[in-house]
């Protein structure tokens, strides 16, 4: 691997807004980060308007999320927040080829040239080990861009043999930080976990994601992590007229066959939270 301080830099693609960098998702001192993942720039609205301190952009979120277009990570990227860009080529199980692994280091190269602050990316073994080879390829990528980029595990390693053993990883790797429920359904049920993983990962930073409601932050808190990640989401009123008919294999219902839109009100929750803790 070419060694980064001898790489050439590379200039950001013209007319590409960036409104905040790496360097500059920083929330105030005493309180973890609070994360929102957004799927539209009128979801990141709602999270600047309501407290965020980044987002987290993909597709998709009904499949666990996918990498969202170059032009979708450029119009939210000119909403204001930093934007951390979920890096995901299909649904399903984390295992991929080197075709997959070769298309998501095109896709990580192309949200940040589109924009983004960080990239959200991760792969397994077939036995459940990280798939380090594959995660450090993919973190090169984001790190040949010429500009601070952070770069984020997702929570394939909530599916890892021992995500404690995988965390403890992270820092010869380089990544700046993790995305992890300790290995549980959700974070509020994985809280011993996650106190492990940020004592097995000095210099990453753990944030609580999978299931976080507003409730369970002060807990989540007090584990140690150094971030809070929210989907906030509620489905969005459907606004079809005429009759309805399944279009895909996720389409059981007319209720259920819409799209997930952010909540202000549980991103006010989740900021109203993190102050609570931070003065308490």
């Amino acid at each position: 691997m070419t060694d980064r301080a001898t790489r050439p830099l590379r200039a950001p693609r013209a007319l590409v807004p960036v409104a905040a960098t790496a360097d500059e998702a920083v929330p105030a001192p005493g309180r973890p980060a609070l994360e929102i993942a957004v799927t539209s720039p009128a979801g990141a609205r709602v999270a600047l308007d309501h407290g965020a301190d980044r987002v987290e952009l993909c597709t998709g979120l009904e499949l666990g999320g996918l990498t969202p277009s170059a032009a979708l990570v450029e119009a939210v990227a000119a909403v204001g927040l930093p934007v951390q860009v979920l890096v995901r080529c299909r649904p399903g199980d984390f295992v991929h080829d080197a075709e997959e692994i070769a298309l998501m280091a095109a896709e990580v190269r192309s949200v940040i040239a589109s924009g983004a602050a960080g990239v959200v990316v991760g792969a397994l073994t077939a036995d459940g080990a990280l798939d380090t080879a594959a995660v450090a390829r993919l973190a090169a990528a984001a790190h040949d861009a010429g500009r601070p980029v952070e770069v984020t595990l997702h929570r394939a390693i909530d599916l890892s043999a021992d995500p404690v053993a995988a965390a403890a990883l992270l820092p010869a790797l380089g990544l700046t930080r993790v995305l992890t429920s300790g290995g549980a359904p959700a974070a509020g049920e994985g809280l011993a976990a996650l106190a492990a993983m940020v004592e097995a990962a000095p210099g990453v930073q753990v944030m609580a994601g999978g299931g976080v409601r507003p409730a369970d932050i002060p807990a989540l808190t007090a584990a140690g992590v150094a971030a809070v990640h929210l989907s906030a989401k509620r489905r969005a009123e459907p606004r079809r007229g005429g009759t309805w008919i399944p279009l895909g294999a996720s389409g059981a219902s007319a209720e259920q066959d819409t799209y997930f839109v952010t909540d202000p009100v549980v991103v006010a929750e989740a900021r109203k939270a993190l102050e609570a803790g931070a003065t308490g």
